[in-house]
This record gives C-alpha cells, structure tokens and sequence, in this order.
C-alpha cells in the first residue's frame, strides 16, 4: 500500500511517500480503508519533535510509529476474531494519536479505541476533520467547567481549533467573543459567535467586556495581556507553553495566588468523546471548517502550509 514514512525527525521534507506493507488487524482491531485523514498541529509537532517533550511518547531518537495521520475517515475492510461493535462495509471515523496510521491507503485500530461510525450526514473529508481540533477544545471547556450565559473569548477563532471551539462553546450556551482577521469575520459569525473582533483593526484587550474564560486556541496572546480582561476567579488557558515555558509555571502558581488563574490541561480523547461529537455533527451543531485538500504525493506541501500559520480550520488529505 502507499503510505507517508518518517524515519527521522525534522522538517516537512522528511515524509516521503513509499509502498509499505499493508497492515493485518489483530483479535480486537479493525483494518479501514482510509478514504481521507488531515495534516494537523500534531502531526507536525510529532514530525518535526519541535518540543523534545514529544520524544518520550514517539521515540527518544527516532519515530517508533513512521505512519503519521492522527485523524481518519474511511470504511472497514475486515475486522478481528473478537470484534463485535463493528461489521465489515462500516464507514468509521477517529483519533489515533498512539500509533497513528492515517496518512496511508490502510490502518488498523483497536476496537476500544476512539472509532466510531461515521454521521451520515457527512462525507469523508468533514468527517475526517471532525476530531483533533474539536478534542483540544474540548478538554479545555471542560477544564475551565463553562456553562451556560458565561462570556468565553476565543482568541485565534479561525483555525482547527479555535473554530471547533466557537461551535462547542454555543452548544454549552456560552456568550462567545470570537478575535480573528479580517478575511474571516463573515465565518466566525456564521459559525455562531455574538460578537467577532477584527484584530487587524481593533485592539482587543482594550473591550470593556469581562470573561470567565479566555481560551488561546493559538498559542499567540499572554496570560498577562488578557488578565485584566478576566473576571475575578476568570480563567486563561493557552494550547501552547508561552514565553520561556510561562504558562507552566503560571498553571502551578495561579491556582493558590491571586483570584484569576491560568491552567493548562493535558488533551486526551476517548470513543466516548468521538461519540459525542458525532451527535453534535448529526443535530448539525458542529461542522469541521475546511480549508483545503492535498493528496497523499502532496504532503510536504500540505505540511508547509499548515506550518505558514495561514490556514483556516482543517487541511484535508484525499486518499481515495
């Protein structure tokens, strides 16, 4: 089959497309035909090990996994001796940040894991998208506990991330502030935010508007920039470490000093999770933003341009 290998970490250029071996599912995994995956913030951080913190879950001095492609969407072609919520012909979708496997023509995936079947009323390419962005914002709603009425910025509302979060923080009933450019104002308003702030032309921390919740889908504000536009006992959560790694000492210090606190919850995802945002896809609540679609011989450039900081929402990998 053909599948995207690294065997070392480093730039785009490393991902290099060859005929590998197609995989073989064991008793509780299921073997899918992948129809399409996307290039994401983590398969280029695992790629590109920018953070020598990944190493101690991908390989301390190489990849133990050289497929990348977290995301998935695609139809079961067989399954193992000891499957049983799961039939051949089955379109699915997931997350696999463990092993990984998505950008090839084939995966296996355990059962148990975060796979579920596809909403029908998506195709493949939303469907692929439709877990990596929404999960991190996910984790990071329910850590600042939002509920409904409360007023929540998005800060960077426009990529994967932050335009699932728009979606799942009107679902939780929040009050949502939504800072992007100018080109995506009219998607931030469509996607449901009250009000959108153009960046390029107005200063944000300057509102007179107070939030129980900041949340940085960017990683590109500070927690002393947006702190006076918290509430008291308001909190700020960014996806990245911030200037020389503040954000983790700020995460350890703010819950015991001070009535504004900053955390930072590590992601995690479960079928449950994958369920959940199915349903959410089914009502129509939540739909993956796309930017653009690459195929399989095209993934130096897909992973260029998701690394340009320019994308909007989701960069989708066509593979059938």
């Amino acid at each position: 089959m053909k599948a995207i290998i690294y065997t070392q970490y480093g730039p785009p250029e490393v991902a290099q497309l060859m005929e590998v071996p197609k995989p073989i599912p064991i008793e509780d995994e299921v073997l899918v035909k992948v129809h399409a995956s996307t290039v994401n913030r983590t398969d280029a951080g695992f790629r590109s090990a920018e953070y020598f913190i990944s190493r101690f879950w991908s390989g301390l001095f190489r990849p133990n996994y050289p497929i990348l492609g977290c995301e998935f969407a695609g139809v079961i072609e067989s399954i193992g001796t000891n499957v049983k919520s799961f039939k051949v012909g089955d379109k699915v979708f997931g997350f696999n940040d463990k092993t990984f496997g998505g950008h090839a023509e084939y995966m296996t995936i355990a059962e148990k894991d975060a796979i579920t079947t596809m909403p029908d009323n998506l195709d493949f390419y939303h469907a692929a998208a439709l877990t990596e962005g929404s999960h991190y914002a996910l984790v990071d709603i329910r850590a600042a506990k939002v509920t409904k009425g409360q007023q929540v910025m998005v800060y960077g509302a426009t990529g994967a991330i932050g335009s699932a979060a728009v979606q799942l923080l009107k679902h939780f009933g929040a009050i949502v502030t939504a800072v992007c450019n100018t080109k995506n104002v009219a998607l931030l308003k469509s996607l449901g935010a009250d009000v959108v702030i153009d960046y390029q032309t107005e200063d944000y921390t300057s509102i007179e508007t107070k939030f129980h919740f900041i949340f940085d889908s960017v990683g590109k504000s500070s927690f002393g920039a947006c702190k006076p536009l918290l509430l008291n006992q308001g909190i700020y959560i960014s996806t990245e470490f911030g200037k020389n790694g503040e954000n983790i000492y700020y995460a350890l210090t703010t819950p015991y000093f001070g009535n504004k606190r900053l955390l930072f919850p590590l992601p995690t995802i479960d079928k449950q999770d994958v369920i959940f945002l199915k349903e959410l896809a089914e009502r129509g609540e939540f739909k993956p933003v796309i930017d653009r679609h690459y195929t399989l011989e095209q993934i130096v450039e897909a992973y260029k341009y998701v690394e340009s900081g320019q994308k909007t929402g989701n960069v989708v990998i066509k593979i059938v």
